[in-house]
């Protein structure tokens, strides 16, 4: 095939005027130079996106006679001394023969590449209409810049699984032992109550005892002084148990179903149990009491999980953790209405038979 001179004119690669006189083992060199080259420029052009160039050179190819005498295309550059010279068959000096010749096929893809990678000023490389910029296109995402390495010392938002193993997590509430459990109550925030409280009031009494008593919430003497029961409703429900031979420092454990005081004495909220009654629970599996006694009308709601007034749930045996429980009045009650400590009492008797009924042995004396 041979090279259009379109394609020479294009890539400024014009040959000159020679002598008619090249010997014809030359010629076959040029020739095959040249379409290698044209072969070369050709894919170049295509890889340019240069339709018009293709398409010239598409319309325009056509052969050419076997052996060549000349390629009638001047250089603008050559004075026309040189053509009327090469007309007369008058030899050329060397130099001009080295320029005449065609150049080498590396030199010819070396120059289709510096071409490629740097046109000509003014020309724009055309691109086929189908294929709409990706310059427009807005970027998928904000990436921060190539030399911008700050963001690399962002910590991540959540703490990695290495870091996470390393810290141990709590143990389970129904695992620990008493010591233990005293500690987690004592620093505890599970709910908003920590943040008022002077002391939790974990509980006091024999942690081997049948009976167990359990109360509602601290008050102001017991948020300050850390014991459950104490000033006057204490002293109450003291001589209360005294009448059936039993101590808090002996034979009952005391406790509280909700274990930091509620501000001004207010009725814990639903969450608030919820989130504390764990370290009950395990108070009582610790004890393993034979009977508990719910003082007041929250406490029994609580462990009964009901809404029921005390008044409906008095004079009965109720259950909680698989232990009989009795409802009576609360002592800070009962100070203000005297006339229902005898109903009280009567709760207390009840209490004792169900501590006989489960196995209860009475003791002589209180110590």
């Amino acid at each position: 095939m041979a090279l259009h001179e379109s394609v020479l004119e294009e890539f400024g690669l014009a040959p000159l005027w020679v002598r008619r006189g090249m010997s014809a083992a030359q010629e076959p060199v040029v020739e095959a130079g040249l379409e290698q080259g044209a072969g070369a420029l050709a894919n170049q052009a295509a890889r340019l996106d240069e339709p018009r160039v293709a398409a010239r050179e598409a319309s325009r190819a056509a052969p050419e006679p076997e052996h060549r005498q000349a390629v009638p295309v001047a250089d603008a550059s050559r004075p026309a001394t040189l053509v009327s010279e090469a007309l007369r068959g008058d030899a050329i000096p060397a130099q001009d023969e080295r320029r005449a010749a065609p150049p080498a096929q590396d030199q010819i893809q070396e120059q289709a590449q510096r071409r490629m990678q740097a046109p000509a000023e003014g020309r724009q490389p055309t691109r086929q209409p189908s294929q709409p910029s990706r310059a427009s296109e807005p970027p998928a995402f904000d990436a921060p810049p190539d030399d911008d390495f700050a963001w690399f010392d962002d910590q991540p938002a959540h703490a990695s699984v290495e870091a996470r193993h390393e810290t141990p997590e709590p143990a389970a509430i129904q695992t620990l032992d008493w010591d233990a459990l005293s500690e987690r109550v004592a620093h505890c925030e599970r709910c908003r109550l920590c943040e008022k409280r002077t002391n939790t009031v974990f509980g006091v009494g024999d942690r081997n005892a049948d009976w167990m008593l359990i109360g509602e919430a601290p008050g102001e003497n017991e948020d300050r002084l850390g014991e459950p029961f104490v000033g006057q409703a204490g002293k109450l429900l003291d001589n209360m148990l005294r009448s059936l031979t039993l101590a808090r420092d002996s034979n009952v454990y005391i406790a509280n179903v909700i274990k930091c005081r509620p501000p001004g004495n207010r009725n814990p909220e639903q969450d608030e149990v919820a989130r504390c009654e764990p370290y009950l629970q395990r108070q009582v599996a610790l004890v393993k009491p034979k009977l508990i006694v719910a003082l007041g009308r929250f406490a029994a709601q609580s462990l009964l999980r009901t809404e029921a007034s005390i008044s409906s749930l008095r004079g009965r045996v109720h259950e909680y953790e698989g232990v009989p429980v009795i409802v009576t009045y609360h002592p800070a009650y009962l100070l203000r209405s005297l006339p229902d400590k005898a109903k009280a009492w009567a709760d207390l008797c009840l209490a004792r038979d169900t501590w006989l009924a489960a196995g209860g042995v009475p003791s002589g004396v209180a110590k």
